[in-house]
């Protein structure tokens, strides 16, 4: 049995990154013993509030971290709750609740809702069903299907796989940007020749600061128990990275939009949603939504809703005082990542230094760090300068290599050569910034 140094419940985080830290965090602070069945170099294995559970096939693969759990060697966590902080594992849940549900205690959902938030493809249909708005988006299956949109497609475009966790199992990023018809077409065939269905959206003009995002929690009758909204600052690289500086704030049209969306299909427990404004016809457009935790739960919990624990304590029926306000004007910062995305900027003529030194003048939390828990920080910044020291090795070796070769010229204009540096620079980057993402 678990030895239990008090009569509250364990939990077991399931998979996920930032996300599982802070919840692993929150819990721990609470007196909560906390367990995680993660990757083997996932953050959360470093923190003082956690201890990480070794299955006996392996700890990288999902699948052998999922069988461990419906295995007889579980029969000792009887009663724990079981969290899941990733899209593989709310689908793993989901699928197997009836048989989970006879060992663990599970978190409120409608099973079926959930997989449709998974599917982006089933999210879209029914936001348009619900009348909400959504980017264009085409779903070819063919060659000939693909080709047909040739006239249609205006770029960039994005190719999004229909299961991003599982598009994630093959490729280092959640989707690709196609700037011409040829690099969609090629997105398209190599997502396909991998067996992965992928749609095409496009992308909604404007700068990062138009992405929005909701958060709640809703009970078995589908009311919410809070409101929570945040927007993006600036993402890395620009327009199509992943967000690297956030703030709170609140927004009551997201709120109506996401709730009207929500309630439409269903979904019970922890929902968010994201959301970008389009100038063109000035509607709030779905980008996406997610059944858990996500990346920015720790700004979440930092302006006073702490979600964890709020979900636990529903879970084990502890009374609680639900959350009627939070702090707004709360930043979340990626330091490097930022940086990058300012680079970028700055080089597009957007930003300025001054400018961008000016949107830091705040108080902000970083999403690893903590002082009473600095040991996950330490290693993500170890393992950075690790990567860091292994590329400039590598690009030395190459310059080496080719000393006093002539490089062969290139005879585009100055404004095209510039622009396909700055996109190949870009690409790099969003590569970089989307490894492990959640």
């Amino acid at each position: 049995m678990i030895a239990r140094k008090n009569s509250l419940p364990p939990v077991i985080l399931l998979d996920g990154g930032c996300n599982a830290l802070s919840a692993a965090r929150s819990l721990g602070r609470a007196g909560i013993k906390v367990y995680a069945l993660n990757a083997p170099n996932a953050h959360v294995r470093y923190s003082r509030y956690c201890t990480l559970l070794r299955p006996p096939g392996g700890e990288r693969e999902v699948s052998a971290r999922c069988e461990y759990l419906l295995s007889p060697d579980f029969r000792s966590f009887h009663g724990a709750v079981l969290l899941a902080c990733s899209d593989a594992e709310i689908e793993f849940i989901t699928q197997n609740r009836e048989q989970l549900a006879q060992n663990y205690r599970l978190d409120l959902s409608e099973p079926t809702a959930q997989l449709a938030m998974l599917n982006k493809l089933d999210t879209y249909e029914k936001a348009v069903a619900a009348g909400v708005p959504v980017p264009r988006f085409w779903v070819p299956k063919t060659r000939e299907q693909f080709e047909a949109l040739r006239g249609d497609l205006e770029f960039p475009v994005v190719v999004k796989p229909l299961y991003s966790h599982v598009y994630r199992k093959q490729f280092a990023s959640n989707l690709v940007v196609a700037w011409d018809f040829e690099e969609a077409f090629k997105a398209f065939e190599v997502a396909r020749a991998a067996g992965i269905e992928v749609m095409l959206v496009e992308m909604i003009p404007g700068p990062d600061d138009r992405l929005c995002s909701y958060y709640t929690y809703l009970d078995a009758d589908g009311s919410p128990l809070f409101h929570f909204t945040k927007r993006v600052i600036r993402r890395s690289p620009p327009v199509f990275g992943v967000g690297c500086h956030h703030v709170t704030d609140w927004n009551p049209e997201v709120r109506d939009v996401a709730l009207r969306f929500f309630q439409a299909v269903g979904l019970r427990g922890l929902a968010n949603a994201e959301f970008k404004y389009d100038e063109r016809d000035g509607r709030l457009k779905l980008i996406e939504c997610n059944a858990r935790f996500t990346a920015a739960n720790c700004l979440v919990m930092d302006s006073g809703i702490d979600l964890p624990l709020l979900v636990y304590n529903r879970i084990v029926g502890r009374p609680q005082s639900l959350p009627t306000t939070y702090r707004t004007g709360l930043h979340l910062w990626y330091p490097l990542e930022d940086f990058h995305a300012f680079r970028c900027l700055r080089r597009q003529g957007s930003l300025t230094l001054c400018g961008w030194l000016a949107s830091l003048v705040h108080r902000h939390r970083l999403p690893y760090f903590r002082w009473s828990d600095p040991l996950p920080s330490l290693v993500v910044e170890l393992r950075r300068l690790k990567q860091a020291m292994k590329s400039r090795l590598h690009r030395l070796g190459r310059a080496l290599l080719h000393r006093g070769q002539r490089p062969p010229q290139i005879s585009a204009p100055p404004g095209i050569r510039a622009q396909t540096v700055n996109r190949i620079e870009d690409k790099n980057i969003a590569v970089a910034s989307t490894r492990g993402a959640i």
